[in-house]
């Protein structure tokens, strides 16, 4: 991870064959295609690679979990279920629908702690979104068994988790729906674009339907084609879809690079017997996209996280103080910053996260850092970088 470490000439081909086509736009413009049709061919490879029946490629993944959640039938008052860590598109998705993000806190897997989620039901509540942070999953099975039991939508956001699994199944299939992002920082990148996955036939179709506008996309004529509902723009273009096309057959590819780089970090570190891993529920696979592990304090991880900086350990991750990813930094979510009026629904039914008590979350984010395993490494500098790491961390160590 990312992707655009290993750009090769296959993604060149998929774009070229678009430019010498002429056609960026997914759909219409038959006869000048010469054939091509890349976002349809990258919907077929990343159903079939997922195991899935649907599949619907579109312009982000902040676009997939929208378009997911409206799929569903998801709305004004409707109460989502989601974790305090993750990354701000996925409050985003539930406030543009109009619909209220009920955050809760997480266990030592990163992601939602099924209790909390549990506990955090009403009656307004309509869906649960777990989200696979940093390549790794929820506990699938228990929350999929209280969607069950309490009637719920369960929507996976593995926005950062692509070839991830869990029971064997590709992380984005165990739900109801599954979301991806392959902007240009994921393991499969277009650059800019998403996908929403499913079995299920109506959440597919009203997919494609909404990701344009609510055209119905029956019959040769776009311009005669029906709108049987309300939709929007989020379209990918076929430039976009050309790269995702090359980057999802090579999937396999990224990721026997990552499980070897993760492995080398790790076996290292396992032996400090004072850092932790990150819990990796039974029978699920991450997608080694990250490595996070946990020291014994948050003040000695901030520490190690602002030394391994310093000394030139890039790309490691201290979320407790992020923007992005985590809610402390969350400032116009909790005091409710808009352009313009939010809905009714979301001004009085959005809780007071200025008070809300998620120290559970606090203790497993504070003493957690996350380090990215790029595809770029050589295995010398993957071992050196171990070494490094495990230094830097163990003269910390000595000092409290």
């Amino acid at each position: 991870m990312p992707g655009f470490e290993l750009f090769s000439d296959k993604e060149r081909k998929e774009v070229n064959d678009v430019l010498d086509s002429g056609v960026l736009m997914r759909y219409g413009f038959d006869g000048n295609r010469n054939g091509h049709w890349k976002a349809l061919a990258l919907e077929k490879a990343l159903a079939e690679r997922m195991k899935v029946g649907y599949a619907q490629v579109v312009s982000s993944g902040t676009a997939a979990l929208t378009i997911a959640l409206a799929s569903a039938g998801i709305g004004a008052g409707d109460e989502v279920i989601m974790p305090t860590f993750t990354f701000v598109a996925s409050f985003e998705s539930i406030l543009a629908l109009g619909a209220v993000p009920i955050l809760v806190d997480v266990d030592d897997t990163l992601t939602l702690d099924p209790k909390a989620v549990e506990n955090a039901i009403t009656k307004r509540t309509k869906a649960v979104m777990p989200v696979h942070m940093c390549g790794s999953m929820a506990d699938l099975k228990a929350l999929k068994s209280i969607c069950q039991n309490y009637k719920l939508l369960l929507l996976e956001d593995a926005c950062q988790a692509i070839g991830g699994t869990f029971e064997g199944k590709p992380l984005g299939s165990y739900g109801d729906l599954g979301c991806f992002s392959f902007d240009y920082v994921k393991t499969v990148t277009c650059g800019e674009g998403g996908a929403i996955i499913t079995n299920n036939k109506d959440y597919y179709t009203n997919a494609d339907h909404f990701s344009d506008h609510g055209h119905d996309h029956i019959g040769k004529d776009r311009g005669a084609e029906g709108h049987p509902f309300l939709g929007y723009n989020f379209r990918i273009s076929e430039l976009h879809a050309a790269v995702g096309l090359a980057q999802i057959q090579r999937l396999d590819e990224f990721l026997a690079i990552q499980k070897k780089n993760y492995q080398i970090l790790r076996e290292t570190l396992e032996g400090i017997p004072e850092i932790t891993f990150r819990r990796v529920p039974q029978a699920g696979e991450e997608s080694y996209a990250f490595l996070s592990f946990f020291l014994p304090n948050a003040n000695m991880a901030k520490e190690v996280h602002t030394a391994l900086g310093e000394k030139g350990v890039d790309g490691c991750f201290y979320w407790f103080d992020n923007n992005w990813h985590y809610y402390r930094k969350w400032e116009h979510l909790i005091h409710k910053k808009s352009l313009g009026k939010l809905p009714k629904e979301v001004r009085e039914q959005l809780p007071d996260y200025s008070k809300s008590d998620f120290s559970q979350s606090d203790e497993w984010i504070g003493r957690n850092i996350s380090c990215l395993i790029k595809l770029g490494w050589s295995e010398s500098e993957v071992q050196a970088r171990a070494l490094k790491m495990a230094e830097i961390i163990g003269s910390f160590l000595k000092q409290f």
